[in-house]
């Protein structure tokens, strides 16, 4: 499985606008454009979000496809990820059929909308061995400690193939606009029920509190994700100017800590 950026950017989400901020991306030129902001900030990967002619989040294979071209040549040696999440606009079923179309090179799926019910385990299943076997590499996104502990189990039992996972773990919401109060460590301990598997892990959290929570990370051998899909505040709790500020406060405080920075920002 390809390593994880140590810094990816999610610049804008399913459910901001313009609205919530003047700089958050919405058409795939904006998003083009904030890739090179972010890239010269220090961003090695980038967690992409497309929208439809009303900015509502959209999941469209043809559409992805052409938007990765342009990253490809804009953001060049730049991890792509592109989101299969449901935003209350789609099912599990269209969300498979998206991926199964595309076969994207990376790809972030979240548990619980694959597994909205026991019952969704066959299909499920049926999913995640046809990411192995087709090369789509899946980022599975993990919402809380029991969570973890469910994907761990699901991995030990083959319902999730692979010696190696990569994961993300989430604090926070936007219901409550900041970080939950659940440690990482938390997260990270229900990970041994998943016996030999190898984990590269991530985190994201929202409002103020994200660079603390991305440099906790850090300490602990994790990666972070950053950017206007979960918080739009620095540190000091003034709002952001746009998402490269964030990527630049972010990799200045990761400097030093955890596994050293491979990407230097040009500018």
């Amino acid at each position: 499985m390809t390593p994880l950026p140590r810094l990816m950017v999610a610049p804008n989400g399913a459910r901001r606008g313009k609205a919530d901020h003047p700089a958050l991306p919405i058409t795939d030129d904006e998003i083009v454009e904030t890739a090179r902001a972010c890239q010269d900030a220090g961003a090695d990967g980038i967690h992409v979000h497309i929208r439809d002619e009303r900015g509502r989040h959209l999941l469209d294979a043809g559409r992805y496809h052409a938007l990765l071209d342009r990253l490809g040549d804009a953001v060049p040696g730049m991890y792509l990820q592109v989101t299969s999440e449901a935003a209350g606009r789609y099912e599990a079923a269209e969300q498979r059929a998206m991926m199964r179309k595309l076969k994207p090179a990376h790809v972030s799926v979240g548990l619980r909308e694959m597994v909205r019910r026991p019952e969704d385990w066959p299909e499920a299943r049926d999913f995640y061995h046809w990411a192995k076997d087709s090369g789509v590499e899946i980022q599975h996104i993990l919402y809380s400690p029991h969570e973890v502990g469910a994907f761990a189990v699901a991995c030990a039992s083959g319902l999730i193939p692979g010696t190696s996972q990569a994961v993300i773990f989430v604090q926070g919401s936007y219901a409550n606009g900041s970080r939950d109060s659940i440690a990482l460590e938390e997260y990270l301990q229900p990970l041994s029920r998943a016996g030999d598997v190898a984990f590269d892990w991530m985190v994201c959290a929202f409002g103020a509190e994200e660079t603390a929570s991305l440099v906790r990370a850090a300490e602990l051998g994790g990666k972070a994700r950053v950017g206007f899909e979960n918080s739009l505040w620095n540190a000091n709790g003034e709002v952001a100017e746009d998402n490269a500020a964030r990527v630049r406060e972010v990799f200045a405080a990761l400097q030093g800590v955890g596994r050293p920075v491979v990407s230097q920002p040009t500018n």
